[in-house]
């Protein structure tokens, strides 16, 4: 049977404009901003409104037409080509864009439709992590206690990414430490509510256009209407309502390392070529020279992230359970994000370790897509305990 690999003639000219769009507006600032941490790139402010039009394109359409076997490429589909076009780019100035955030993808997969109507449009980031863990997200301490028609929410969460510049922040917390993980669920909360304080702003190894912020909630009122999805315990499901959310997200950044993994496999073909290495794809690497070979086997495992993003971004589209196959595609791409920069850097040589090219900065700004959402040790876990029919309790 003949699998045909290519995208649609409407999300490859979405890819082109995209890409142009990270070519001429990302591109040329990326440097500045990776000196000048902390700073908001107010040159985004202007690209803004062009990114949000393509996303209202993207979500108006929901889908292609259903294809003769029932499939359909939709907005997750769209996601991944974006982050994929956005991040080649530069993946810090994508996270800094105004206008959404990595909340939009929790709000997206679990809100119900009057959350939608209301939360639908914001600019949301996504608080989970804590000073007392990382990823193993089961140990959230944030607590969101009830009390009449609202909830109060007291905690702090760490590596918020657009906790300075969000409208408003997704935030894990427990209804009932005793309950376990089944007690833990995810609340829309306004930047500017009463008792938020973001503590301070992380200096960071890469993607440091974007802000990572620190962020304590005091006494946070919030109204029932803020817990997204139901707000029953329910201990046979566990959390798997919040967890809905990775994957989404997952192959999203999957995504994004595959963007920096082409950019930066693009610089290192130019250098090779214009230093004489020919790569041949007739001849078995063994007979090329080592430069080429090794481009070749990066080459191979970024053609492998890409198909992996896509297949669970595919899934997600088709109602298909993805939780498995989204964490292989971010394992799989945030491996190879950190193989190829950090490859490139080495292949060439000074000129890789100055800044006279973007590869030293792409080395950097990858390391974070092999941890957040989730570090490589966890999506092998999830994809173990998947593969194998373990819960967790017996696979630790």
């Amino acid at each position: 049977m003949t699998i045909n690999l290519e995208l649609p003639e409407k999300l490859t000219t979405r890819g082109e404009a995209l890409h142009a769009f990270a070519e001429n507006a990302f591109r040329p600032i990326s440097r500045k901003y990776d000196r000048q941490e902390h700073d908001k790139p107010v040159e985004l402010d202007q690209f803004a409104e062009l990114v949000a039009a393509n996303r209202n394109s993207a979500s108006g359409e929901k889908s292609d037409k259903p294809k003769k076997d029932g499939t359909v490429n939709g907005a997750n589909m769209v996601g991944v080509l974006t982050a994929i076009e956005m991040a080649w780019g530069d993946v810090g100035l994508m996270l800094a864009l105004p206008g959404r955030g990595l909340g939009n993808a929790a709000i997206d997969a679990v809100a119900n439709e009057e959350q939608l109507k209301e939360y639908g449009s914001v600019y949301a980031a996504m608080a989970i992590t804590e000073p007392g863990f990382g990823s193993d997200s089961a140990a959230v301490s944030t607590t969101a206690t009830k009390d009449g028609d609202d909830y109060i929410i007291n905690g702090e969460k760490i590596f918020v990414t657009d906790g300075s510049r969000c409208s408003h922040i997704v935030v894990w917390a427990t209804l009932d430490k005793s309950q376990g993980r089944a007690a833990i669920k995810s609340f829309v909360v306004p930047r500017d509510a009463e008792g938020v304080t973001v503590v301070r702003l992380e200096h960071k190894l890469g993607i440091k256009a974007s802000d990572t912020a620190a962020i304590r909630f005091e006494d946070v009122r919030v109204p029932a209407t803020a817990l997204l999805g139901s707000p029953e315990i329910d201990t046979k499901k566990s959390f798997s309502g919040v967890m809905q959310t990775f994957d989404n997200t997952r192959p999203a950044v999957a995504g994004m390392a595959v963007g920096v993994a082409r950019a930066a496999l693009e610089e290192l073909r130019k250098a090779l070529e214009e230093a004489g290495v020919e790569i041949d794809y007739d001849t078995p690497i063994n007979n090329q020279t080592g430069a080429a070979a090794e481009f070749l086997r990066l080459e191979a495992d970024y053609e492998a992230s890409y198909l992996l993003a896509l297949r669970a971004a595919w899934m997600a589209d088709n109602k298909q359970p993805n939780s498995t196959e989204a964490s292989m595609s971010k394992a799989k791409a945030g491996r190879t994000v950190t193989d190829v920069t950090t490859r490139a850097v080495e292949l060439l040589g000074s000129l890789g370790y100055s800044e006279d090219l973007l590869v030293e900065k792409w080395a950097r700004d990858s390391k974070i897509l092999d941890i957040f959402e989730g570090t490589q040790q966890i999506q092998n876990l999830i994809i173990a305990r998947r593969i194998l029919g373990k819960p967790s309790s017996e696979l630790k």
